[in-house]
């Protein structure tokens, strides 16, 4: 007699169903009490639960793993089935890297106390106490694949085809967080051997030679030299090539993660990375982490993107960063399910220091946006509080819990560690069920397609490491993010959304420009040839483009570049009736730029209309074919235009317009 085989669960495919989850941990209750907080997610209108499966929690001092064979509250199978007999979903998050406010960012202490070569030098050689190690490592990659091994069995035990819950598993979590935080790259003798390796394949030796004046096959410690310690000749270069070649690294740091889980039999589930980069209540940064790990899941269908989203009460100051980060992040996965895999509903105030609270409105308020941008997944983070337990061995930190936020954790959350509920309870518990209750027809629905797209240049985010003596890189990285921040992007965005035009993005940098919409692009001082190319042979043959922002000058490098401004037709920064020649004004402590508006070709003298005062503008130099739209106040001289280039192919067509601003 056999037993009957298990019946397939009809259970939601992250790939293409409406899912709202909640994070729950484990590991940070007593096992009694997971029933009741299940309870309690299921009463919040939540389908699926979430949870971080530590490698550090579940590793005892001998390096061995407890899975539930002696300890209860480790009993992960046990939770897992909790979950499915509640009929709620599961997409576990067992690490490597888990975060959530652990010691070692949640990694084994073996790993670490054993291998102490994965951590890396950085710049000037110096190498961080903090968790900032190889991931190509092959020491730590083995350690990883151990953990793999022990903890994806029961994972794979569950999925929906053998009538279990887990639905997703997220490999690791925020890949490149840390370095990112630290301004601490991965500069090991391996890495540096592999980055000259990357560039010369990528670009041919006699570039890579020429770029950083070393013979590309010479010795290791001169190139160890030149790119821990870069000189203001290279540093341009450097700050580049070490972008792009981090991102492929995370791209197949990732891959490989997803890979074991399929070969250790988690099969026919998607994999989702976490993206990382909210701070301050702002998700502008985020962009910098859309920008490190894109490539990730730029070719493989079954790796989706989720965010982190920790924004707090959405005013109009939070708003652009928000939703450029939903429209770029669509944009890097176009056809592809997104969501955001720690959504903040909490109240704000983490550490108890009554500094910060959210209203109950603000988690609804963003998730409503959210699914409004076509996001598909969302998971309440932290739903539900817990207790951090001590940790098997003692590191004689002054706390020995496997958290540094002492022993209450999740204080902010809905319903915390003694169950008591915040404010903000209600409101998330009611829409969460109204989303709940009409996943069919939200799940069905798209956002309509805009008259204009926002456009996504990655490399102009990728400002996460700059060398700290070097002074061209400081002005590189506060030329990127003045318009990334405050500045013209989001200025751009906050006009579009704000005026009902609602835009999503395109990726400008990757790919062909096919659009039949305007183009909104906030441009930066620096602007990469090809993509300089790319919009001028798009503008001709048609495409219409709004710049709100400097004009680029200069290439990713620093050199001199102006293929767009001269196709324009434009001189930027030429002699003002006082003698001055400026590049642009900027709003300062001592000056406000003033801008009047001009009614096309109506030259009625300035002062006969009202000025404003604005954070930044461009005086431009124009041909006789260009309409004015604003001026200098105090000048005269034009700062924002529209003028014709190209003829769409045809003849007899009308130009498209091109309009920098």
């Amino acid at each position: 007699m056999t037993n009957a085989p298990p019946t397939p669960r009809h259970l939601p495919d992250l790939r293409r169903d409406l899912v709202l989850s909640g994070e729950v941990h484990y590991f940070r209750l007593d096992p009694d009490a997971w029933a009741d907080r299940l309870d309690q997610a299921v009463a919040c209108g939540v389908t699926a639960v979430a949870t971080d499966i530590p490698w550090l929690v579940h590793e005892l001092p001998d390096g061995t793993f407890d899975l539930g064979e002696r300890y209860a509250r480790l009993d992960v199978a046990r939770c897992l089935d909790l979950a499915a007999d509640k009929g709620l979903a599961v997409a576990p998050r067992p690490g490597p890297f888990v975060m959530a406010e652990l010691e070692n960012e949640g990694l084994g202490c073996s790993v670490l106390r054993e291998h102490p070569e994965i951590r890396v030098a950085g710049w000037d050689g110096g190498v961080r106490q903090e968790t900032v190690i190889d991931h190509l490592h092959p020491d730590y990659l083995a350690a990883a694949r151990r953990w793999y091994e022990a903890i994806l069995p029961i994972l794979a035990e569950r999925l929906p085809h053998r009538g279990g819950p887990v639905v997703a598993v997220q490999p690791d979590n925020e890949v490149g967080m840390l370095p990112l935080v630290l301004n601490s790259p991965d500069l090991s003798d391996a890495t540096i051997a592999g980055l000259v390796s990357w560039l010369i394949e990528t670009e041919g030796a006699a570039a890579v030679g020429a770029r950083y004046g070393l013979d590309p096959f010479r010795s290791a410690s001169a190139w160890r030299k030149a790119l821990r310690s870069p000189s203001e000749t290279v540093v341009l270069g450097l700050h580049r090539d070490l972008g792009r070649c981090t991102r492929a690294r995370y791209a197949r740091y990732v891959r490989t993660l997803a890979r074991w889980c399929r070969e250790l039999g988690v099969t026919g589930v998607p994999s989702v990375v976490n993206v990382h980069g909210c701070w301050e209540g702002r998700a502008s940064a985020l962009l910098l982490g859309i920008s490190q790990l894109y490539e990730a899941w730029a070719d493989d269908p079954d790796i989706l993107p989720g965010t982190d989203y920790y924004v707090g009460d959405l005013t109009l100051d939070r708003l652009p960063g928000l939703w450029a980060s939903n429209a770029f992040l669509a944009a890097t996965a176009p056809g592809r399910a997104v969501g955001s895999m720690e959504f903040e509903v909490g109240t704000g105030d983490r550490w108890e220091a009554l500094d910060v609270a959210s209203g109950p409105e603000a988690a609804p308020l963003t998730l409503q946006l959210c699914l409004a941008q076509g996001s598909t997944f969302v998971n309440h983070y932290l739903l539900t509080g817990g207790r951090n337990p001590a940790l098997f061995a003692p590191v004689g930190d002054g706390n020995d819990r496997i958290s540094f936020t002492g022993e209450r954790h999740g204080v902010a959350a809905p319903i915390d560690l003694e169950v008591h509920r915040s404010p903000g309870y209600g409101p998330l518990a009611r829409i969460t069920t109204a989303v709940r209750d009409q996943t069919e027809v939200l799940g069905a629905a798209r956002p309509e397609t805009p008259p204009v797209a926002l456009g996504f240049v990655p490399d102009h985010v990728m400002t996460e490491y700059r060398y700290p003596p070097s002074a061209r890189d400081a002005a590189l990285v506060a030329a990127l993010e003045a318009c990334r921040g405050s500045g013209s992007r989001e200025v751009l965005t906050r006009a579009l959304v704000t005026c009902g035009f609602a835009p999503d993005a395109v990726n400008v940098q990757d790919g062909p420009l096919d659009l039949e919409r305007v183009l909104a692009l906030a441009p930066t001082p620096y602007l990469a040839d090809e993509v300089r190319a790319k919009l001028v042979t798009w503008v001709r043959d048609g495409g219409r483009l709004l710049l709100h922002g400097p004009l680029p000058p200069q290439d990713m490098l620093g050199r001199p570049a102006t293929t767009l401004i001269d196709a324009l037709g434009l001189e930027v920064g030429y002699a003002t009736p006082t003698g001055r020649r400026e590049a642009a004004y900027t709003a300062g402590p001592q000056a406000t730029p003033l801008v009047v508006p001009a009614s096309g070709h109506d030259e009625r003298p300035v002062w006969d209309v009202a000025e404003l005062s604005v954070g930044f503008a461009q005086p431009l130099a124009t041909g006789p074919d260009v309409i004015v739209l604003a001026r200098l106040a105090r000048t005269g001289e034009p700062c924002a235009v529209e003028l014709p280039l190209g003829w769409g192919g045809s003849s007899s067509s009308p130009p498209r317009r091109t309009v920098p601003g």
